[in-house]
C-alpha cells in the first residue's frame, strides 16, 4: 500500500506525518491521530457525523482522503475550545439542551462554526440550511437551531466589546 508524507495544521498545531494514499480523513483522524471526536456515521457523506473544518469550511471527512489535507488547516471538534474554555457554540449546545445522545453533536458544531465563520448574523433559515447535511435522530433540531442562534449572539457581543 502506497504511503506519502503530508504536512498540515491540525487544531492549530503543525503536523508532518505519513499516511496511506487511500485512507479517508475520518479514519486517519480516529486511527492515526487518535482524535475520536469526529464520528464515523454513514461513510457516504449523508449524515454529517464526520464533519470537520478544512480551511474554515465544513467538509465530510468520510469523503476526503487524508492526503488531501496536505498544505491545509484542519479543525476537529477537539480543536474548538478556546484557551481551555468551551467555545460559545459548545456552551450553548449544553445550555440550550441541544444534544441528547451526542453522536451528531461534533458534526453539528463544526457545521455551525463554518456558518458563523462566513455569516456571523445568520437567520433561522440560514442556520437550518447550514445544518441540513447533519442528521440528528434525537432532538428534532429546534434546540440545535436555538443554540446556534444564541452562540451567534454571544459571539457578536464578544466582537463588539
Amino acid at each position: 500500500m502506497a504511503k506519502r508524507i503530508i504536512k498540515f495544521k491540525l487544531n492549530g498545531e503543525d503536523i508532518e506525518t505519513i499516511c496511506q494514499d487511500n485512507i479517508t480523513m475520518v479514519d486517519f483522524l480516529r486511527k492515526d491521530m487518535h482524535l475520536t471526536g469526529t464520528k464515523r456515521g454513514c461513510e457516504e457523506g449523508e449524515c454529517g457525523a464526520c464533519t470537520i473544518l478544512l480551511d474554515g469550511r465544513a467538509v465530510d471527512s468520510c469523503l476526503m482522503l487524508a492526503a488531501e489535507a496536505d498544505g491545509h488547516e484542519i479543525t476537529t471538534i477537539e480543536g474548538v475550545r478556546r484557551g481551555g474554555q468551551l467555545h460559545p457554540i459548545q456552551q450553548e449546545f449544553i445550555d440550550k439542551w441541544a444534544l441528547q445522545c451526542g453522536f451528531c453533536t461534533p458534526g453539528m458544531i463544526m457545521s455551525a462554526l463554518s456558518l458563523l465563520n462566513e455569516n456571523p448574523h445568520p437567520t433561522e433559515h440560514e442556520i437550518r440550511d447550514a445544518i441540513s447535511g447533519n442528521l440528528c435522530r434525537c432532538t428534532g433540531y429546534a434546540k440545535i437551531v436555538e443554540a446556534i442562534d444564541a452562540a451567534a449572539e454571544k459571539l457578536a457581543k464578544e466582537v463588539a466589546e
